[in-house]
This record gives C-alpha cells, sequence and structure tokens, in this order.
C-alpha cells in the first residue's frame, strides 16, 4: 500500500511490521493448535447444535480474587480479528457494510486465519484512506471516544495486535511442548 502523508505512511509500516510478524509466527498452526485448550474450561470458540463455531465469551468479566481465563489460540485469533480490527470498522467509521454474526468465527485454522487476514486488510485500508489529517482529529463520534482521534484508536488497535500476538506465540511454544 502507497500512502504519501508521513503519518500515516508509518503508522501503516508499523501494522505491516506487526502483521509479519504473527502470520510468519502463525504459519503452520494446525487445527488442533488453533482449538487445544492448554487447562480446563478455557475460553475458546466451539460448534453449537447447528455446527456453527461461536466464541464461548465475548469479554470476559474480572471476578476478584479469581485470575482471567485461559483462552485458545482460536479465541485470541477471533479477538484480534472479530472483535478488535472488525470491531473498531463497525463502531468507529460511518458507511461500513454489514459484516456478519460477531459471535461466529470459523472452526479451523486455515479459515480462521484467512478471517484475521480479511479483517487486517479491512482496517488497515480504512486507516489509509483517512490521511494524516482526518486521522490526527477527533472522530466526532457520540459516547466517550468521541473526542478521541483515528490516530488514538488505530494505536490502540495496534497495542491489542501486538500483545494478543504475542499471547499466540507464547500458546503455540506451549502447545509444542505439552508431550516433551
Amino acid at each position: 500500500m502507497t500512502v504519501s502523508d508521513p503519518v500515516t505512511r508509518d503508522l501503516l509500516a508499523v501494522f505491516e511490521d506487526v502483521r509479519y510478524r504473527l502470520f510468519a509466527r502463525l504459519e503452520g498452526l494446525t487445527d488442533a493448535e488453533y482449538l487445544w485448550e492448554p487447562v480446563p474450561d478455557s475460553l475458546t470458540i466451539s460448534p453449537g447444535a447447528d455446527g456453527v463455531f461461536r466464541v464461548d465469551t465475548l469479554i470476559p468479566e474480572p471476578t476478584p480474587g479469581i485470575p482471567e481465563p485461559v483462552t485458545t489460540i482460536a479465541w485470541r485469533v477471533w479477538h484480534i480479528g472479530n472483535l478488535c480490527l472488525r470491531g473498531y470498522l463497525i463502531h468507529f467509521f460511518e458507511d461500513v457494510p454489514a459484516l456478519g454474526d460477531r459471535h461466529e468465527w470459523p472452526g479451523t485454522a486455515k479459515e480462521g486465519l484467512q478471517e484475521l487476514a480479511e479483517d487486517w486488510e479491512r482496517f488497515t485500508t480504512r486507516i489509509a484512506a483517512l490521511g494524516d489529517k482526518r486521522l490526527l482529529e477527533p472522530m466526532g463520534l457520540g459516547g466517550e471516544f468521541g473526542k478521541e482521534s483515528y490516530l488514538k484508536l488505530a494505536l490502540h488497535a495496534l497495542d491489542e495486535v501486538a500483545h494478543h500476538g504475542g499471547e499466540i506465540g507464547l500458546l503455540r511454544d506451549l502447545y509444542l511442548r505439552e508431550d516433551a
């Protein structure tokens, strides 16, 4: 993607670096790894009676004195693609097409990574289209985020992708050593 505005160009370059590292780390991901539950009661995606995979819990509610739930790679991939990148498009951009039931997510690694790639492309394309001027202005939406800039939204998305991507890498490392 060629962008001439310097802030937008640099932001997208960092997104591309993070994308490259994440997708390189996910290369060869098997369905068994994708759905592996490292501990009992891990949050994941599961097939319903209709065979459609859906996320168990959108956002786990913290309970004092109880550790945060452990999630599967599938849940993390869904979280980055659907809840973060796709969700930010739906909530913070006008004229976004309907993107389906946000609880649904592919039950295979190959399809899940394809969805993630598509959500990534849609998000970065929208950020690129803003250009520096609009990127730095308030979003102008109602609610608590209306005064925030699209740059702040993009940086938050980058933070979500980077830290959940790191968690995915750790889950892969643990999976590969499970029987070692």
